[in-house]
């Protein structure tokens, strides 16, 4: 009988009457027989090379990249999470808020320290100083009115807002203050012209009445103006913004600094040095608390201080400090010079703008930044689960 071909070893699926032989197969002893192909590894990094080769984009180029330095090997890597979106769509939408928004909170400010100028010029018998406090709280909150409404688009929108009053809701409360104020600030600028009154008649009486109306008034104004300073602060901390709702305690008294500087800055400006004396203490005393609250904000937030100290934002907060320092020094050191109180004072206004716009692109800036959302978010439920990001990182 004639010898036949050798037993071919069989896997499991092949046929008795298969024609391959047995030295065609793979060699048994290799693990990855089994595997059609070969390895995981080697099927993965044939993968990578024909995508590098087909212009298959950065990942073949990264990974052959990896692999030359590396000097080969089976390593199944995932490439660097970069938060761009949440599945195509912004994490976080952006605000939509125009420069009319930073421009009410800078003008809103400013009738707010100008308001207290005007008190604190009324109770020392400083009547130039007074004049020039309640014309520009009136002035202010006028713009301070018209750039909200011109956010809103239509003024009917304003006026809706005064049909509730909801304690819970900073702009509810905020639209309640506005509409407090203006009126009593108003009637306080306003009655500055009864000296010009003739003294008979309707208008005569009119002329006797007015300075206590308006002493009333002002001093109602000065009442509210510490609420008109710093709910625009509360305001904004009560958004979903990571780097406004993460400054919650500190941007309120970052306004209100900010508020007192701006009305002792137009003080300086509209006031003669003689009664301008209140008006540099008010400067100092603003500039603290702003400097301090803004030092903290740039600080003390962790990753979302970030936006406050770079770009746009980071460039006018930083100009608005130098301007508030330049401008207290020369309040304190100029004060017997016209030109040089005139020269702080605008500083302090500058300064002012500069810092409400600087608040409000960076929170803009993190808002776009998905970083600004998801790192924070982690690091808090780290926190509750009682784990720090150094635990994470432990094999």
């Amino acid at each position: 009988m004639t010898a036949g071909p050798p037993d071919v070893p069989r896997r499991s699926g092949d046929r008795p009457d298969d024609p391959v032989r047995a030295a065609d197969r793979p060699d048994r002893s290799d693990p990855a027989a089994d595997r059609p192909g070969g390895s995981v590894g080697d099927r993965f990094r044939r993968f990578q090379e024909e995508l590098g080769r087909t212009g298959g984009g950065e990942v073949g180029r990264r990974s052959a990249d990896r692999r030359g330095r590396r000097g080969g090997g089976e390593r199944l890597a995932v490439p660097p999470v970069e938060f761009t979106s949440y599945y195509g769509r912004p994490i976080l939408k952006a605000p939509v808020w125009r420069d009319d928004i930073p421009a009410y909170l800078f003008t809103g400010g400013l009738a707010a320290g100008s308001a207290l100028v005007a008190a604190g010029a009324q109770l020392t018998g400083r009547t130039r100083l007074r004049r020039a406090g309640r014309w520009t709280a009136l002035g202010a909150v006028v713009a301070s009115s018209y750039f909200l409404v011109n956010d809103l688009g239509r003024p009917a929108r304003f006026h809706h807002m005064l049909r509730v009053a909801k304690p819970t809701s900073p702009m509810s409360v905020g639209t309640w203050i506005l509409a407090g104020f203006g009126p009593a600030a108003g009637l306080a600028a306003v009655a500055e012209l009864a000296p010009r009154l003739p003294r008979r008649g309707l208008l005569g009486l009119a002329r006797r009445i007015a300075p206590p109306v308006a002493d009333a008034a002002g001093l109602g104004a000065a009442v509210l103006a510490p609420a008109l300073a710093t709910y625009t602060g509360v305001l904004l901390a009560d958004t979903a913004v990571p780097s406004w709702h993460e400054a919650y305690p500190q941007l309120p008294f970052v306004f209100a600094g900010s508020a007192l500087a701006s009305g002792a800055g137009m003080a300086l400006l509209a006031a003669p040095p003689a009664e301008a004396g209140p008006a540099r203490r008010l400067a100092v005393l603003g500039a603290a608390v702003e400097l301090a609250g803004a030092h903290q904000v740039e600080t003390r937030l962790g990753l979302l201080s970030e936006p406050y100290r770079t770009g746009a934002a980071g460039r006018l907060l930083r100009t608005g400090r130098a301007l508030t320092a330049a401008g207290v020094a020369g309040a304190l050191l100029g004060r017997r010079s016209r030109l040089v109180s005139a020269v702080s004072g605008a500083a302090l206004l500058v300064a002012s703008v500069a810092t409400r716009f600087g608040v409000f692109r960076g929170g803009v800036a993190s808002a776009r930044d998905p970083r600004y959302t998801v790192v924070p978010q982690r690091e808090r439920l780290e926190r509750r689960a009682g784990r720090t990001p150094a635990d994470q990182a432990r094999p």
